[in-house]
């Protein structure tokens, strides 16, 4: 019999952590007993899991000697006072918060990219990238490891569901608002959302860059570990419900033609070529990212600006594919990895 393995998922009533309950059924992930947990507001509900009703617990008081991988996605401040705690009791944390994302002894790990990087986890941590970095890793990797990629400009459209669910909430509010021609009232975004957009996503650090522009730049280097690679990149919140975009213009060490690139990426694990030069022929989260796994990429095309340089539009779901398949698809390495099971 194939080991069966506890599973925590601590997070579980938010966006992401429905998600990752969703596709640990899904996958069919071989869990012998499934741990829903939250904070002390949200616990006693019950959330779906396998056709079941699962109880949510009280985060604080649960004890997590007996689980074998805990996926967290409960924001920073929970995952810096938890995920040392389940570690320390013998547990796998995947966390999806940035808390731990640029330690030197956490590897940050992309599934489809640098699935080794799992197996040296000295505090029995391992990270998840931020959405709008995720997406890009499996476009990116595959060139960057055949031509070399010196310099990365990325503008990233990135959909409210990034803000949690009071973000979605308030778009929806806004947009009723506005069609009934009613005034608004922004509390979650620092201005209208709706019908709009906001090149303002985190707090601003002290070289004019957002923090979430930033982890493109630091977690794209860890991840390709290559820490020449330079990054130029802008943040824009957009009225999207859910499915970031990704205007993406690289400059290579070897010149890379469109057509070599589609061949490339054609081959790359979680990555699906959507390009035709037609109206529709292009992803968009709508039409092609929303609810979908892969990544999808488009508008490939040679930068005659610069003569080793090649435009792409990437889109993919940064709820499921963002956050919540990859942490449950570095679990799925964990088993492949022969990760023992406390229960047996």
């Amino acid at each position: 019999m194939s080991k069966q393995y506890k599973v925590a998922v601590v997070g579980a009533t938010g966006a992401v952590g429905e998600t990752m309950l969703a596709i640990l059924a899904e996958r069919k992930f071989p869990v012998s007993e499934l741990v829903a947990l939250a904070s002390e507001r949200s616990a006693g509900g019950f959330v779906d899991f396998n056709d079941d009703e699962v109880l949510v617990q009280d985060l604080a008081t649960f004890d997590p000697a007996s689980v074998d991988i805990a996926l967290f996605s409960a924001g920073g401040s929970v995952s810096k006072e938890f995920a040392p705690k389940f570690a320390a009791a013998g547990a796998v944390v995947i966390d999806n918060s940035s808390t731990f994302r640029y330690d030197d002894d956490v590897p940050l790990v992309v599934s489809e990219v640098n699935p080794e990087a799992a197996k040296n986890r000295p505090r029995g941590i391992i990270a998840n990238p931020n959405c709008s970095t995720m997406q890009l890793m499996p476009v990116l990797a595959p060139i960057h490891r055949d031509y070399g990629i010196e310099r990365i400009n990325v503008a990233t459209y990135q959909s409210v569901s990034g803000g949690g669910r009071s973000a979605m909430e308030e778009l929806g509010k806004q947009t009723a608002e506005l069609l009934s021609f009613q005034a608004i009232n922004p509390q979650k975004f620092p201005v209208q959302i709706a019908f709009n957009l906001i090149p303002h996503i985190d707090e601003f650090q002290p070289n004019g860059y957002t923090k979430e522009e930033m982890k493109l730049v630091w977690e794209t280097q860890k991840i390709l570990g290559d820490a020449s690679i330079q990054v130029n990149p802008t943040a824009v919140r957009v009225p999207v419900f859910y499915g970031h975009s990704e205007a993406v213009n690289i400059e290579t060490k070897k010149k890379i033609t469109p057509d070599e690139a589609r061949a490339l990426l054609r081959n790359a694990q979680g990555v699906e070529v959507v390009d035709e030069q037609k109206a529709g022929g292009y992803p968009t989260p709508v039409t092609h990212a929303s609810g979908k796994d892969p990544v999808f990429v488009g508008r490939i095309r040679e930068d005659f600006s610069h003569p080793r340089g090649l435009n792409m539009w990437v889109v993919a779901d940064n709820i499921r594919k963002g956050a919540a398949l990859n942490a449950v698809q570095i679990a799925e390495l964990l088993v492949q990895q022969g990760l023992p099971a406390k229960a047996g």
